[in-house]
């Protein structure tokens, strides 16, 4: 939907009506109700596109972001409006802005966690967490977490 066209329409309704052409290979192939849970429904759904646009979906709506720590981190489309990035505060210090989709035009929702990967916070707009509620979180992780960073400035990479 943020894409608008000559992207296909994959609401739920869509793909069931057009189930027969997209999912068309993995219904022969299969014998019983585990070969289908079994399918790369990605894959599959990768036949809806025309070429040119196949080729830049990755692009467009990456599985995984590289994140300033250097890890990696999987995506979550279940709302393709509002995707989500959940990961530990340490592994995107120094990130000023959250990350974006679809060319700039969808803003990813970052849930930061704690080392132990309990939620500290939840937010589209990462420049105003630095600046705002980052310091209470910085004052009452430091000492549950004492051997994980917390700096003062969490923009200095």
């Amino acid at each position: 939907a943020a894409l608008g066209e000559p992207w296909p329409d994959v609401s739920p309704e869509a793909l069931v009506a057009g189930a027969a052409g997209w999912l068309a290979p993995e219904l022969a192939a299969a014998r019983r109700r585990s070969d289908l849970a079994r399918t790369d429904v990605a894959t599959a759904l990768r036949r809806l596109l025309p070429w040119p646009q196949a080729s830049r979906l990755d692009e467009l709506a990456p599985e995984r972001l590289t994140l300033p720590s250097g890890r990696t981190a999987r995506l979550d489309y279940a709302d393709p409006l509002a995707p989500v990035l959940a990961v530990r505060l340490q592994d995107v210090l120094g990130w000023q802005d959250a990350p974006r989709v679809a060319d700039g035009r969808t803003a990813v929702v970052v849930h930061l966690l704690s080392p132990a990967g309990r939620p500290l916070a939840v937010t589209g707009d990462l420049a105003s967490f630095w600046r705002g509620p980052y310091a209470q979180v910085r004052a009452e992780m430091r000492g549950r977490y004492p051997k994980h960073a917390w700096p003062e400035d969490p923009l200095a990479r």
